[in-house]
């Protein structure tokens, strides 16, 4: 059975024809495929690096894995579907969850493995019973909402953690990467988080140089005199080393705090292999349960030493769309060069250098980003929030899980934020949909106080 890791050469190897794309198990010449391979590592390479950092776990581990990652899902899926598999953004508010309820690096991978076990078997369940299943179990209105929930439920770090320890610096950066988001294009769009840290890095430099210590809390705690670019760990690191290693630990209420990202990352996959398939022109349905249980595979075995775990990269399929060039040739070349960076503790060193308010400044945005994600599920899956039975799970979920509400079960365990409001969420939802009148159950809106129905703005995928 072919593994997917033969390629015919597209062409002369130099330029796809006009109107010409390279398909998955076609190719370049292979200096311009290590160059594709290097871009698509640029590509990722932002929010990969952010996100481990985010998670207070190593950097080096985290680009590592990604690598490895990326080499399981390839292989998984028969070179048929492109993708980067990197660092999943959407576990970030659980790792600050975690910690501030006590718990450590070992206790954040343990409970993102048993998500990633619960995403594996997901998988398998697609695999067999087709995706029929994500659509019944977890409509739009519920995907929207528990994305929406997860996104803001880390504003609070934020405003708590990074944007105290350096206001102004954070301030420039929020400024910077808005308009680098709005103001570039093609490429550079992409990476226009990247561009942010770059510049927050520079600036926190120069402020360094200009103005000396300042006096600020680091942290969440209290107000010391610190450098904002403190670059004594990279002098003394190694060029060439292994990352630090971990093993996980496994606490019943982390892990009940980690399950609900389970559903973001099942949308995540879904809306990623069909984009592929779009793209390609070739009908990938067939490999979406693979897909999602490659990754579930992959983000067990990053977390089982200590990594974070992984998830499919937009990022990189924008690549795809900008390039024409679908070669999973590229990704091979990619995944090598992040085993190479993996393996460079002085890299990791000058990651984890990163100012606290730099953080600051790109967390405002990309936090809210993730959040209104959930609102562009809502948008696209068309769901009517003027129908009670969308609304009432939805706004109370939210509110639960962005407010931090808390449910106590007995004096040692108890629900909260981001598990509670995704349970309220998916079972309140399907509760009220047993119990609702026939004409809310409907795809068609609710109608307006002025009696017109607006055309057929429904919810689809309803049981």
């Amino acid at each position: 059975m072919s593994l997917g890791v033969r390629w015919t050469l597209h062409g002369d190897g130099k330029t796809p024809a006009p109107g010409a794309v390279v398909r998955p198990d076609e190719r370049l010449s292979w200096p311009r495929t290590f160059g594709l391979g290097a871009q698509h590592v640029v590509a990722m390479f932002g929010a990969s690096f952010v996100a481990p950092v985010l998670m207070g776990l190593d950097p080096n581990l985290a680009i590592m894995m990604s690598g490895i990652a990326t080499v399981i899902f390839l292989l998984a899926t028969r070179g048929r579907v492109p993708s980067y598999l990197g660092c999943s953004l959407s576990f970030v508010g659980v790792a600050a969850a975690i910690r501030a309820s006590g718990g450590d690096a070992a206790t954040i991978t343990g409970a993102v493995f048993v998500v990633a076990v619960a995403l594996f078997l997901v998988g398998l369940a697609v695999q067999r019973f087709g995706a029929r299943i994500i659509h019944a179990a977890m409509p739009p209105v519920v995907t929207g909402a528990v994305v929406m929930l997860i996104g803001f439920n880390l504003a609070p770090v934020t405003a708590s953690t990074y944007w105290p320890q350096d206001q102004w610096t954070a301030l420039a950066v929020m400024l910077f990467t808005g308009l680098a988001v709005v103001c570039l294009r093609g490429f550079l769009a992409r990476i226009a988080i990247f561009l942010g840290l770059i510049f927050g890095y520079l600036l926190s430099w120069v402020l360094d140089l200009a103005f000396g210590k300042i006096h600020s809390p680091v942290g969440g705690g209290d107000a010391t005199a610190h450098w904002r670019l403190d670059l004594s760990a990279v002098g003394s690191a190694d060029w060439i080393g292994l990352p630090s290693f971990h093993a996980p630990s496994f606490e019943l209420s982390a892990i009940l705090v980690a399950l609900p990202v389970v559903i973001a990352l099942i949308a995540e996959n879904a809306g990623h292999v069909k984009a592929v398939g779009e793209m390609t022109g070739d009908s990938l349905d067939d490999k979406l349960g693979t897909a999602i249980a490659a990754d579930g595979a992959a983000s067990m075995l990053s977390t089982a030493v200590g990594g974070p775990p992984n998830t499919t990269y937009s990022e990189n399929i924008g690549v795809m769309a900008a390039t024409r060039v679908y070669s999973t040739a590229a990704y091979w070349a990619a995944a090598c060069f992040a085993l190479l960076f993996g393996l460079c503790p002085k890299f990791g060193a000058v990651v984890a250098a990163i100012p606290g308010g730099v953080l600051g400044g790109i967390t405002v945005i990309l936090y809210g980003m993730i959040g209104l994600l959930g609102a562009q599920i809502w948008l696209n899956g068309r769901v009517d929030l003027r129908n009670p039975l969308n609304l009432v799970p939805a706004a109370a979920g939210i509110i639960i899980g962005v407010g931090g509400v808390s449910l106590k079960i007995t004096d040692n365990f108890e629900l909260g934020g981001i598990a509670l409001g995704t349970i309220v969420v998916i079972t309140g939802y399907h509760a009220l949909r047993v119990m609702a009148p026939a004409h809310m159950k409907d795809e068609r809106p609710v109608p307006t106080a002025a009696g017109d129905a607006e055309g057929d703005r429904g919810v689809p995928g309803g049981a």
